[in-house]
């Protein structure tokens, strides 16, 4: 049988299937070592660490839908000549690893996960490297690191412990080896794909994303409580006053014990109690779906909340919606402003194109915000040359670097230019 010959029919008996071998499980080359969790433990470490050459694999493990806080309870560290430590930060003087890092390039994976945490406990980079942002700029479709391990290295890794509470103690000894092989080879993942972004010419593109990184603080919410689950279904504006002050008695209760909100009351218990409005103790517990470990326990301020939110005047109440800085929803420009949507439907249709071309991501070639604002209120200028400045400088404002400047500009020119011309009937 020739390959151009169709197969058809079931294998026979002296047919075999060869399915590929699953790629090697990564284990850790040097073993399991101790956590640090003296600072005499911890000054030793730094003495190798400053003395290793080369970048420095970091990362950190917190304890998300555990504790309130975002803290780090563990940090990996790995440099070439200095090996890999898990650090316990809790109660440590942290000097010696702050003198030991300064200067030296980081590289992490999914750096604005981290930077904040590691922040807390004063360490902060000179440079980084981050593998998840350099995979995304490569165009890879998945970008979590046990796929691009998995693609760029041939080795599987375990991610059973994503979710753990790392504020427990002791930690079991699975979870350090989880921690450990998370650092075990970024320094390796860093060459690959370094060198995969010189040759695919976005070396520079990296480089600046990974300077803008270094300046990065975590967004500040308005109104947080408005993301409360299920909040559409309270109607009235005393009962959204009794939401907002529920959240915040809850958010304050969290952060006094220290536990994620969600084990106090759910989100769920906050809406049906705003729905509800009950004035005492013995209807608000009586109400189906109010229940969570605080819901009895803190019972006297849940009422409070409810009791305050129903004397409030009118003139205090909290608007439904929030009015933002930006341009409204897209959708939404036809009507109010069929120019604008003529702008950003080509510039839409341009920067899809840009992306497919240069195996980028659209959102990586400019922040879809930083798009819609400058279509809505475009520079007054439609002389070209003009016009690309104007362009450019107005980007670079919202905080669009350089790079992307570069590409999008000259589209973002020709799509305000081209919407500005009403299409023929």
């Amino acid at each position: 049988m020739t390959d151009s010959e169709p197969t058809t029919g079931t294998p026979g008996a002296d047919d075999e299937i060869v399915e590929a071998a699953p790629a090697p499980l990564l284990t850790l080359r040097d073993g399991l070592t101790p956590v640090i969790e003296t600072d005499e433990a911890l000054t030793a470490y730094a003495a190798a660490l400053a003395a290793g050459t080369g970048p420095v694999a970091i990362d950190a493990e917190r304890a998300s839908g555990y504790r309130y806080s975002a803290r780090a309870y563990l940090v990996q560290l790995r440099r070439e000549g200095a090996g890999t430590a898990l650090v316990d930060p809790i109660g440590l003087d942290m000097a010696p690893l702050i003198a030991a890092l300064e200067g030296t390039e980081w590289i992490l994976h999914a750096a604005t996960q981290d930077l904040a945490c590691l922040a807390e406990i004063g360490l902060r980079p000179a440079s980084l490297f981050d593998t998840e942002l350099a995979g995304r700029l490569l165009g890879y479709p998945r970008v979590g690191l046990a796929t691009l391990v998995e693609e760029l290295l041939g080795q599987r890794m375990r991610k059973e412990h994503s979710a753990a509470d790392w504020s427990k103690r002791p930690l079991p000894e699975s979870w350090l080896e989880y921690a450990a092989l998370d650092v075990e080879v970024l320094v390796e993942l860093r060459a690959l794909m370094a060198t995969a972004l010189e040759e695919a010419g976005k070396a520079e593109w990296a480089r600046q994303e990974f300077e803008h990184l270094l300046g990065f603080t975590p967004t500040v919410r308005v109104d947080p409580w408005r993301r409360t689950s299920q909040m559409h279904r309270v109607r009235s504006r005393h009962g959204l006053a009794a939401v907002k002050l529920l959240w915040e008695a809850r958010n304050e209760i969290a952060a006094e014990r220290d536990v994620t909100p969600g084990k106090i009351i759910p989100d769920s218990a906050i809406v049906e109690a705003a729905i509800a409005m009950p004035h005492d103790r013995a209807a608000l517990l009586a109400i189906k779906g109010f229940h969570g470990r605080g819901a009895e326990r803190y019972s006297t301020r849940w009422v409070a909340a409810i009791r305050e939110a129903a004397a409030l005047p009118e003139s205090a109440l909290p608007p439904r919606t929030l009015r933002g800085d930006g341009p409204p929803v897209p959708r939404a420009w036809a009507e109010k402003d069929p120019v604008a949507a003529r702008r950003l439907a080509i510039a839409r249709d341009a920067i899809t194109a840009l992306g497919e071309k240069v195996n980028t991501p659209v959102e990586q070639l400019l922040t879809p915000d930083f798009l819609r604002r400058l279509l809505w209120t475009p520079p007054r200028t439609r002389q070209p040359e003009e016009l690309l400045d104007a362009v450019g400088e107005q980007l670079a404002a919202y905080g669009a670097r350089p790079w992307q400047v570069e590409l999008t500009a000259p589209l973002l020119r020709d799509a305000i230019i081209a919407g500005d011309v009403e299409p023929p009937a």
